[in-house]
């Protein structure tokens, strides 16, 4: 049981890094131009790609076990919930920087706890000291988040570093004056992925097939992505790569973003369940912040470093709350399995006797 909770840990930890890497990358591609919605429709193109080869050869010698009707059609029900994820998102990052998606995305633990709770995936018993803690971490990542999203304060940081990484440019002045835009989409976002991680659980509790769902829910996104992009896209040079950067970041998101992130977060919602994913959400600010500040050039903000340490706060009490909980349910596994162990004998006894 160690070794299962180090495995999912382990991997929780990784897509962190990997998703705050694509958050760079996406920043860079779009100031050079590069079309958020396009990026959506190539990404999972790719992803798609590489997920239905595997799935075949997974599933070589051990046909999956077919798809309810149901099924299916929560699983479309989800592609359009990673359609609409993935193009908030990236448009936001766009109008802001990925430090602040990377703390706008803290509140998903504090949404998906609160949708837990009302379609009765958690438990909330006020008397417990461990609900209050969560409740009390949901409010105070909230109040973190817009913190982060409505106030800036002062620069901590010095202009000469953003010169020196992006060569001079004020292309990134113009971004600041969409900054609450970009935060209020990337709320929006943080909101439909808290959604998508009790659907995702749904799913994968019903029909336990993590790579034969992410593989379906690819191929939905693929179609969805690329209606959208045809709509909101009049010009069809946007579809065209103009740099490297923009190919590079469309393979990253397609191989380590899209398809690997995916399976393992659905392979964490069926083990774990959907709360414990997105607790570790709040792993992406540090990250984001090392990344924006060296290759970005972004400056750090006052208001950014206050509502991080408020998100952190609230993070690490529903962490607590979910560890003690944990706890209890471990030891009252142990009080069942070594009353069952000190019966058996008398059981046994019973039967020879017989």
């Amino acid at each position: 049981m160690v070794s299962g909770e180090v495995s999912v840990t382990a991997a929780m930890v990784a897509a962190q890094f990997l998703e705050v890497g694509l958050n760079t990358l996406i920043k860079a591609a779009t100031n050079n131009g590069m079309s958020n919605y396009v990026f959506v429709v190539y990404s999972n193109l790719l992803a798609l790609c590489f997920l239905l080869p595997s799935t075949l050869l997974y599933h070589r010698k051990r046909a999956p076990p077919p798809i309810p009707t149901s099924i299916l059609c929560t699983i479309f029900l989800l592609s359009c919930l990673s359609t609409a994820v993935q193009t908030l998102m990236y448009n936001g990052i766009g109008y802001s920087s990925p430090t602040l998606a990377s703390a706008m995305v803290d509140l998903v633990p504090a949404f998906t706890f609160i949708l837990a709770v009302i379609f009765r995936m958690e438990n909330l018993n006020l008397k417990l000291h461990s609900c209050q803690a969560k409740v009390i971490g949901t409010v105070v990542s909230i109040a973190g988040a817009l913190i982060v999203t409505l106030y800036k304060g002062v620069p901590l940081t010095s202009g000469p570093l953003r010169n020196i990484v992006m060569g001079g440019s004020g292309s990134y002045l113009s971004v600041q004056s969409f900054w609450l835009l970009g935060g209020f989409l990337l709320a929006i976002a943080s909101f439909c992925l808290s959604v998508l991680f009790i659907v995702q659980t749904w799913i994968i509790k019903n029909y336990p097939e993590e790579l034969v769902v992410t593989t379906i829910c690819c191929s939905f996104v693929v179609v969805l992505s690329a209606i959208v992009a045809l709509i909101a896209e009049g010009d069809p040079k946007a579809w065209v790569f103009r740099t490297d950067k923009e190919f590079v970041a469309v393979c990253y998101a397609a191989i380590f973003v899209v398809s690997m992130r995916s399976v393992v977060f659905t392979w964490a919602c069926r083990k774990k369940g959907p709360v414990y994913v997105a607790m570790f959400n709040p792993l992406g600010m540090v990250i984001a912040l090392g990344t924006g500040l060296i290759f970005l050039g972004d400056n750090l903000y006052l208001g950014s470093l206050i509502g991080a340490a408020t998100i952190a706060i609230g993070f690490y009490a529903v962490m607590w709350a979910q560890a003690q909980e944990e706890n209890v349910v471990n030891k009252k596994e142990e009080t069942y399995d070594s009353a069952s162990t000190s019966t058996t004998p008398l059981l046994s006894a019973k039967s020879t006797g017989v």
